[in-house]
């Protein structure tokens, strides 16, 4: 069923056979009459998930799509043109032998670029240009059953993002100021510093003995190096390895700054709206396929004012977050039971302490740092100090698992296309990667994607899952919240519990759903909570 929302105009659908074929002319719908036409069970069509706010802003929900443009994007990249445009527009322009058009910007309207607006575009016209680029993806997804696969499962991953949308994160305004107060002092007045910033500010001046800008990182230097300390940058990390009074009062600066311009007042009043955060979700909006967003940062909720994120009342919220997922995901993909087993099978297994026993016989904090050392150089290609030894002990206890990463390097390292598990393709070479350097460093990223393009897709197929079992649970709770490997839900306190055991089960499937009869187990254990802060 193809659908196709006019800006400020009717939705108009048009019926499909299995060959795409219309059969029926296209017709514009009330959102009750697609809400009766979804207990068909159809496979909605359309061209962006932002089709659909339309009809959750009406109550309707779907059960099931195919997002034109997110599949488009993961087919032009698996045809070697990655960043290609995927918009309608340039689709339906390939498919008549026409220059691409360019992607419209996130900001612009709703409706498709060029190639429809110099037609005084309609609803049926639209709706002709979707099902013929639909009836092109589906030839070329019917070859490929891994890309017909990773493209449901980002469709699933679009739908996802919209109710998230439409539902909102519950979010206390009252309380996150009051965090705000606690950390920064009395909200100020225009472009003032807080006050607790202003202090910081001025014992950083005592501390070099004359006024330095904190939020200037060029003017920082030039205060270090005029007491003799020479420094490659002001990050965190760099700063603490320097013995100076400024150094304390810089790092509490740059933290409580960090949070002032990016959760403070003006983030507040800009993004919480009637109790809720709604944030604007990109779908496979970085390489790896995880997940961006478009302004709030959501993907980044400090702990400073995650209180602020809580129930409303006779509700609660399950928080659910996979346990050491890129290792476990490496050892599905290498089929490797030994390091599957090391993992344990619980919720409670500490795939890292498992592996302190297998590689330096305890599991002590020791042991544990070692391991994970050896499991994160793996992933991230780090050889130095001791992440070498530690690597070289893990490649020969696990050799299946290493060879997955290293061949995904060395592929890399020579300018070859990897993919994901379920085909996702990572960028191709730029020109000058065949120099020594650059291609070493191209490697490191290939044997780092093929892991977390992999967990990607296991957490598109993990939402799908369970916003599926909710439904057929009878809601319990809704999803609110999604990031890399977390899920926050919230629904009544009475059906929490429900809530939480279906997370893993849809953990579950979805491990069973990629890799088959894998002895690895992925736990995302579900806490029932009433603040996100809540441990």
């Amino acid at each position: 069923m193809a659908v196709h929302a006019d800006p400020d105009g009717p939705l108009h659908i048009q019926r499909l056979d299995d060959t795409d074929a219309p059969l029926h002319p296209p017709a514009p719908v009330t959102p009750a009459e697609v809400a009766a036409l979804d207990e068909g069970a159809p496979r909605w069509v359309w061209r962006t998930a932002r089709t659909y706010r339309a009809l959750l802003a009406a109550g309707v929900r779907v059960a099931r799509a195919h997002d034109v443009e997110l599949v488009e994007r993961l087919l032009v990249a698996a045809a070697g043109r990655f960043g290609a445009p995927h918009g309608l527009a340039a689709a339906s322009a390939r498919l008549a032998g026409l220059p691409e058009e360019p992607d419209p910007a996130p900001e612009a309207d709703d409706e498709p670029p060029g190639l429809f607006r110099s037609a005084a575009p309609t609803g049926p016209e639209t709706l002709a240009a979707l099902v013929a680029v639909h009836a092109a993806q589906r030839r070329t997804l019917a070859a490929d059953a891994r890309l017909a696969r990773v493209s449901a499962a980002e469709s699933a991953g679009g739908i996802v993002a919209e109710e998230m949308r439409a539902e909102g994160l519950p979010w206390d305004a009252a309380v996150h100021d009051a965090l705000l107060t606690a950390a920064l002092g009395p909200r100020p007045a225009g472009s003032a510093r807080p006050r607790r910033l202003a202090a910081l500010a001025d014992d950083i001046a005592t501390a070099f003995g004359r006024p330095v800008n904190p939020d200037s990182p060029a003017e920082v230097l030039r205060a270090f190096g005029r007491v003799g300390v020479e420094l490659p940058s002001t990050r965190s990390w760099v700063l603490k390895q320097v013995d100076h009074p400024a150094v304390a009062p810089l790092l509490a600066y740059k933290e409580l700054a960090r949070l002032h311009s990016a959760h403070g007042w003006a983030w507040l009043r800009t993004w919480v709206h009637d109790g809720r955060f709604r944030p604007e979700y990109v779908v496979g909006g970085v390489v790896s396929g995880r997940w961006a967003t478009r302004g709030g940062g959501a993907l980044q909720i400090p702990k400073a004012v995650r209180a602020a994120v809580r129930a409303d009342p006779g509700n609660r919220l399950v928080v659910a977050d996979a346990a050491q997922l890129e290792p476990r995901i490496l050892a599905a993909m290498a089929g490797d039971a030994a390091l599957a087993r090391a993992g344990g099978r619980d919720q409670d297994s500490d795939l890292y302490a498992g592996l302190a026993h297998e590689l330096f016989g305890g599991a002590g904090q020791d042991g544990r740092a070692k391991a994970k050392l050896a499991v994160l150089s793996a992933i991230y290609g780090q050889t130095s100090g001791d992440a070498g030894a530690h690597l070289a002990l893990l490649r020969r206890r696990f050799p299946a698992a290493v060879e997955v990463v290293e061949a995904a390097a060395r592929a890399g390292e020579e300018g070859r296309i990897v993919r994901s598990w379920l085909g996702r393709t990572c960028p191709p070479a730029a020109p000058g990667d065949e120099q020594p350097a650059r291609a070493r460093a191209r490697g490191r990223f290939t044997r780092n994607f093929v892991v977390q393009a992999t967990a990607a897709e296991w957490a598109l197929v993990l939402l799908a899952e369970l916003r599926a079992a909710l439904h057929a649970a009878g809601d319990p709770a809704r999803l609110v919240f999604f990031q890399h490997d977390e899920v926050l839900l919230h629904g009544p306190a009475d059906g929490a519990g429900l809530a939480a055991r279906l997370v893993q089960d849809a953990a579950d499937t979805a491990t069973r759903r990629l890799f088959g009869d894998t002895p690895v187990r992925i736990p995302v254990p579900g806490r029932v909570v009433g603040s996100y802060a809540e441990k």
